[in-house]
C-alpha cells in the first residue's frame, strides 16, 4: 500500500508520542511517501523543540539517526497545483504540498493534523484514520 505521511506523523513516531504505536502499526509494510519539503519541516520542528527546551541536542542526534532509517520516498510536487490548493482551502504551502502529493500519487494520507485532514478530505484525498 502506498501512503503519504506528513511531519506530524514523523515527529510523533520519532519523539515517542502516545500515538507512536498505532502509527508504526499502520505504516508497517506501506510504501511511505512525502513531499520533499517534509524533510525540512522535520528539521524545523526539531529546532523549535530545541528552542523551547523540550528536547536536548543529544536527543536530536538520536532522532535524526532514527529518521534516517525510515524508508520514505520524497516526491516533488507541482508548485502551481499546491498553491491552487492553498488558495482554495486557506492552507500554508507545506500543508498544500502534502495534499498535492497524495492527490498526485493517488493514495491515502496519514496525518495527526486535524486541519490538514479536513482540507485533504475537502480536496478529495482519502484519509487513513489513526484508529483504523
Amino acid at each position: 500500500m502506498d501512503l503519504v505521511i506528513d511531519t506530524s506523523v514523523l515527529i510523533a513516531v520519532l519523539t515517542s508520542k502516545p500515538e507512536r504505536a498505532i502509527l508504526v502499526k499502520q505504516t508497517r509494510g506501506a510504501n511511505l511517501m512525502a513531499p520533499a519539503p517534509v524533510h525540512w519541516e522535520v528539521g524545523n520542528a526539531l529546532a523549535a523543540m530545541l528552542k523551547r527546551h523540550r528536547i536536548q541536542r543529544r536527543q536530536v542526534r538520536q532522532v535524526l539517526k532514527a529518521y534516517g532509517q525510515i524508508p520514505i520516498r520524497y516526491v516533488d510536487v507541482d508548485l502551481g497545483a499546491a498553491l491552487e490548493l492553498a488558495a482554495e482551502h486557506g492552507l500554508y504551502a507545506y500543508d498544500a504540498y502534502v495534499i498535492a502529493c497524495a492527490r498526485r500519487q493517488r493514495c491515502s494520507l496519514l496525518s495527526l493534523d486535524q486541519s490538514l485532514i479536513r482540507a485533504a478530505t475537502a480536496a478529495g484525498v482519502s484519509i487513513l484514520g489513526v484508529n483504523e
